[in-house]
């Protein structure tokens, strides 16, 4: 808050101590409703679990992105394993009757299930290790850089 100064016949200096912010208490009931389990992202992962899915990760997106809420990634051992893994999730979620948009099945490096709040991503090994997902989202960025990239 910047300092004013008066000026004469202008109303009265505002006080340079700051009050305390008034949003605490909505910012805490944020937090906690972020941490009610999402019943989407327990059956990605019972699902991924019961398809031999190893590793699976899941990373709260919560402050750092507005592109989903959550990311779940996973390893599969062959391009025939992801196939089935992506094809297993999308049957088990096809519940919700809209189309669930499948990327790279064919490829079988890495295949990308986007289910609009949880973002899944399937990699063989080699192309999880490369690309190392879990770093870049996992770091906790700064306030500054935080409010430019709108979070």
């Amino acid at each position: 808050m910047p300092v004013l100064t008066a000026i004469a016949g202008s109303r009265p200096k505002r006080s340079t101590a700051r009050k305390a912010p008034r949003k605490p208490q909505a910012a805490a009931a944020n937090r906690r409703a972020a941490k009610v389990p999402n019943p989407v992202l327990k059956l990605i992962e019972t699902t991924l679990d019961a398809a031999k899915a190893e590793e699976i990760v899941t990373i709260d997106l919560t402050n750092k992105t507005t592109i989903a809420d959550y990311m779940v990634i996973a390893t599969g051992r062959s391009q025939r394993q992801l196939a089935a893994m992506a094809d297993h999730l999308v049957a088990k979620l096809k519940s919700t009757g809209s189309h669930i948009p499948v990327e790279g099945k064919n490829q079988g490096d890495w295949v990308l299930v986007d289910l609009g709040d949880v973002i899944v991503h399937l990699f063989r090994p080699e192309a999880r290790a490369h690309y190392n997902l879990e770093k870049m989202w996992a770091m906790v960025m700064p306030e500054p850089e935080r409010a430019a990239a709108g979070a």
